[in-house]
């Protein structure tokens, strides 16, 4: 397992990897809400397709990044939610609230 990371992909997407945990949240908060203030466009795509493994830590940081985004005036969409964070977000009553591709609702 390697230590959380968030940065910006090529496309302008928000990309997460690695652990998200109590460890790694602190940082990755600061550190998205940073890149989301400093790009631009209609919408914001959160990426987690490269997530090893995740607390309650990392919805909260999909929350927290979303609404960051939504405050800027973008729409969010979340992409490639491992299916243990699906399982927190479904068990938690997120599923509905968080801006899952038709996919990861379908999984969920």
């Amino acid at each position: 397992m390697s230590d959380g990371r968030v940065e910006m992909g090529a496309g302008g997407e928000l990309l997460l990897s690695g652990v998200l945990d109590y460890q790694s949240g602190p940082a990755l908060r600061r550190d998205g809400q940073a890149l989301i203030r400093a790009s631009n466009g209609e919408r914001l795509l959160i990426d987690c397709s490269s997530v090893e493994k995740s607390s309650s830590v990392g919805l909260s940081l999909l929350l927290a990044f979303s609404r960051d985004a939504i405050g800027s005036g973008r729409e969010v969409e979340i992409v490639g939610m491992p299916s243990d964070m699906r399982e927190i977000a479904r068990v938690s009553g997120l599923l509905n609230v968080l801006s899952l591709t038709d996919e990861a609702r379908e999984a969920g």
